[in-house]
């Protein structure tokens, strides 16, 4: 740990001996997802991290799984390549800690309480942001860890119609395809866009003896248009589905999967100063699973969820701003097994304060109100403060509390000859979350560093599950970055110690140490980059050939990607990357395969 941290003081002093001319200040960074409405990130205490188009485009990321990796107090484990089971684990809690939005509406598998991360069409993304930390008081359950909002493509601001092209290919046979238009018309604003991926795959493994590629198919389609009144009222509608198949290995060894987002918002101002905005939205995760000896139907879970809110921001003066809000979600479960309930609802109320103080002081502060009716009511809340001192040196804290409510398997899967099933009288797990940090915006570059510290009481363990769990999990993350003649380096950290204290062994499935380091560099029509990922083991729970579980360590590792891209022309783009170029041999879950070298090539045009 110690020589972690030396190193990255160590970058921090060479930055400042390589320190480049003062570059003109742009605007700053505008932020959804912290308060739920729009603010410039430099004032926000909430740890953020935000990828917009140009980033997943620079880094050449496939995948969602493959753009989180590395990012700071981000988890990602695989089982296998592309398609396969993907966990994000924020700030070492669980992966079902995590609530995650696409366009404001919450989406994800209310059985499992997870979201298939690795189904989601980046080709339709526009920007990912990532709030890391105890978010339950604007949010309402799962938002432990941190929340993850996703916006797809929208239309530009220019009367010319936008018009991209992408196709490209690479190892395992793997291609892709797609296109997108969007504009605007007067007051009105348009998108549209569809992808295709294809790759054939290879053996993930997985335990068993099924030596057979598993290969992922996935289309998408993504659409938005929206209008802007004369009098600052606004409508807008969305929707993106995708559909495809994935093959593994196991018991069952394909799945076909639909997933679907829909929404519409409305905004109006209802007197100076106050303005409402509705969104109603519905997302659907489908999925219809196949047995591996005979390809027949075995298990089908399709989970719906509605969702509606309402927002009211209310700011009296530029330096103040609040909002007023509800949300009411509806989920519910179609599937072959009878569960004991099918559907349940959950309404919450919420008020959130954003105010300066003190011309450089910033102070956050919510409180939310949830019945839920599984368990009743809960309250949670959340302050955070952070102070921009004039040296480009930001101090920051924040305190909150948060909730998880059981999923439907852990509630009310029926009972099996094996003696599980769900469990009536489970309690919501609980949170209380402490963080400090410190924040450095100079000519020469950016770094942060936070220390955070998590206690989660019920936790839910165990099939049939119970309330048998406590934990306790402490952290640092540590980000730098500048520019040296030219070379843009960027090296994040992510020290963890999440630790089970009714056993006092650490929790299953998280590495407590990843370095990830990232240059680019553009030299004339040609864009250069490198990415190197280094982390430590991680626990897990593996079954013995009697059928008895074993703790075991799955080994840590490290990998290396380079990619590189050449501009024809303001219009075309060729680009290349070549990942794992050591060609380890590594896993991040028990006897899953991760991908050895390959590469993919792509064309792009845009007008």
């Amino acid at each position: 740990m110690q020589k972690i941290l030396f190193s990255t003081l160590l970058l921090t002093s060479v930055s400042n001996l390589y320190a480049q001319e003062s570059q003109p200040e742009n605007l700053p960074e505008m932020v959804v997802t912290a308060t739920r409405t729009e603010v410039p990130k430099n004032t926000l205490s909430a740890a953020t991290t935000v990828f917009n188009r140009a980033d997943i485009e620079r880094l050449q990321a496939k995948s969602i799984p493959e753009l989180l990796r590395g990012s700071a107090g981000v988890d990602v484990t695989q089982s296998g390549g592309y398609g396969q089971l993907s966990s994000v684990f924020m700030r070492g809690t669980n992966s079902t800690h995590v609530l995650v939005l696409i366009d404001g509406v919450k989406v994800g598998s209310v059985t499992a309480g997870i979201t298939q991360f690795e189904f989601i069409p980046i080709e339709q993304i526009e920007r990912v942001e990532i709030i890391r930390g105890s978010q339950s008081s604007l949010y309402g359950s799962e938002a432990i860890g941190g929340v993850i909002q996703i916006f797809t493509r929208k239309g530009t601001e220019s009367q010319t119609p936008k018009v991209t092209l992408d196709a490209g290919g690479g190892s395992y046979y793997t291609q892709r395809t797609a296109g997108s238009i969007s504009g605007k018309l007067n007051n009105s604003w348009y998108s549209a866009s569809a992808s295709h991926f294809d790759t054939d795959g290879f053996n993930v493994g997985g335990g068993t003896n099924q030596p057979d590629k598993d290969g992922y198919k996935n289309t998408a389609v993504n659409a938005r248009v929206g209008h802007h009144f004369d009098n600052n009222a606004e409508l807008e509608a969305a929707f993106l589905h995708n559909e495809g198949t994935t093959l593994y290995d196991g018991y069952y060894n394909k799945t076909n999967f639909v997933n679907q987002v829909s929404s519409i918002v409305g905004s109006l101002d209802v007197v100076e100063n106050w303005r409402s905005t509705l969104r109603l939205g519905q997302s659907l995760d489908q999925n219809d699973s196949f047995f591996s000896s005979n390809n027949k139907l075995a298990s089908r879970f399709d989970s719906t969820r509605w969702n509606a809110s309402w927002l009211n921001q209310f700011t009296p003066s530029e330096n103040h701003q609040f909002v007023l809000g509800s949300d009411y979600r509806l989920d519910e479960i179609d599937s072959f097994t009878k569960y004991v309930e099918s559907s349940r609802y959950d309404v919450g109320v919420f008020g959130e304060m954003h105010s300066r103080l003190f011309t450089d002081h910033f102070v956050n502060a919510s409180v939310r109100w949830d019945e839920n009716q599984a368990f009743g009511d809960y309250v949670t809340g959340s302050v955070g403060w952070r102070y921009n001192w004039n040296y480009g040196i930001s101090a920051l804290a924040n305190f909150g509390n948060a909730f998880r409510s059981p999923t439907f398997n852990e509630l009310y899967y029926p009972k099996d000859d094996w003696g599980g099933g769900g469990n009536p009288n489970l309690k919501p797990e609980e949170s209380k979350s402490y963080e400090v940090g410190l924040i450095g915006d100079h000519n020469w570059g950016k770094w942060e560093i936070r220390a955070y510290h998590t206690d989660i009481d019920n936790l839910i363990l165990g099939w049939p599950a119970k309330n048998i769990a406590k934990a306790q999990i402490q952290g640092i993350e540590a980000e730098i970055g500048t520019e040296i003649y030219g070379f843009k380096p960027k090296l994040t950290m992510n020290l963890l110690n999440p630790e089970d204290k009714t056993t006092g062994q650490r929790l299953l499935k998280r590495a407590d140490k990843t370095l990830s380091f990232d240059v680019s560099r553009s030299i004339s029509d040609f864009d250069l980059g490198a990415t190197v990922i280094a982390q430590g083991n991680r626990p897990e729970m593996a079954y013995m050939p009697d059928f008895s579980q074993k703790r075991i360590e799955v080994g840590g590792f490290m990998t290396v990607d380079l990619r590189s891209a050449y501009h024809i022309n303001k219009n075309w783009m060729l680009s290349a990357k070549l990942n794992n170029l050591l060609d380890k041999n590594y896993q991040t879950v028990n006897t899953y395969n991760m991908a050895d070298r390959n590469f993919f090539i792509s064309i792009h045009y845009n007008n």
